[in-house]
């Protein structure tokens, strides 16, 4: 797939990725018949409402008429937590939110339900968790059934991008994936419609750690442009402007960065020794060997990621 997986032109030789569910905002539509090679429409939403819609052909075997792209689910297929918060401070943050027993929790893109599972085990939370990828969402079952929750929590796989709940929930959840609502400020609208009054809206989201001396260097982090993220006062000073009181926040570290990004690499190693003629070999094999040097030059050092903790005043 060309459009996702071209290098940025100026980053040096590293080839970028495709889209990360941590950093990116854009939404990618799969629009695919049944069987055979199709056309395949690309619409990419970015943050400030611009709009590049593209076709190419693809099989279509292996774009399931739901599901997120496939390198995810090879790169990530051994993460519990799907982004650079690490389980300790998923821990602090479930413990700073004074959770009720039976407080209902919606997490949109939850992933393979490590917050949701967690949080039942340790606070008595009632959870759903909505999530394009079958395999993340398989995994998030399972993982209730090793906790013992499985009465109360549920996973559903489908598209959170406009669900809403039938009943009002405590807690409104989308940690590092934005792109459900065409960013943050469009994620926020979507999530207070499943909210009681009162209730609190979580949201993860990338901001720089350090403003990028060049837009060479964001695209190095995976970034389209420098002005994609905002440094974290800003960050926070844009939830204001929404008309949200930031209550809380647990922020993730480089260490956080690096259990997400490096546990990939042997991940992707063992996936290529089992799959050396996968048709996504080459693909891996390239991620490979880039990432570890893309990564600490660039993500590690500039980008910060954070759980932003909102209610509306």
């Amino acid at each position: 797939m060309a459009t996702e997986n071209e290098p940025a032109p100026s980053a040096g030789d590293y080839p970028v990725p495709p889209m990360s569910r941590v950093v990116s905002y854009h939404r990618v539509q799969y629009k695919v018949k049944r069987y055979g090679v199709v056309p395949f429409s690309i619409t990419i939403q970015a943050p400030r409402g611009f709009l590049l819609h593209c076709q190419t052909r693809i099989p279509v075997r292996r774009f399931p008429a739901l599901d997120i792209p496939r390198i995810f689910n090879i790169t990530e297929s051994a993460h519990r937590i799907h982004n650079p918060i690490t389980p300790e401070k998923l821990a602090t943050l479930g413990a700073a939110l004074r959770l009720d027993p039976g407080a209902l929790v919606l997490d949109l893109g939850s992933g393979s339900g490590e917050m949701l599972c967690t949080w039942a085990r340790d606070h008595g939370i009632i959870g759903t968790g909505i999530d394009m990828s079958q395999l993340f969402t398989e995994q998030a079952k399972l993982r209730a059934e090793e906790l013992g929750v499985t009465d109360q929590v549920k996973f559903i796989h489908g598209d959170a991008a406009g669900y809403i709940s039938d009943e009002k929930v405590d807690v409104a959840a989308c940690v590092g994936a934005t792109w459900i609502g065409g960013g943050v400020a469009g994620t926020m609208e979507l999530l207070a419609r499943s909210l009681c009054t009162g209730g609190i809206i979580l949201i993860g989201e990338p901001y720089w750690r350090q403003l990028p001396p060049t837009e060479d260097v964001a695209k190095g982090c995976l970034a389209k442009e420098i002005s994609d993220f905002l440094m974290l006062p800003e960050r926070l000073a844009s939830f204001d402007r929404l008309g949200y009181d930031v209550v809380e926040m647990v922020l993730a570290d480089q260490d956080g960065w690096d259990r997400y990004e490096a546990a990939k690499w042997l991940t992707m190693r063992r996936w290529l020794d089992a799959n050396p003629d996968d048709e996504l070999a080459k693909e891996v094999r390239a991620q490979l060997a880039s990432e570890p040097e893309r990564y600490t030059a660039y993500t590690r050092e500039y980008l910060g990621w954070g759980i932003f903790v909102l209610m509306m005043r």
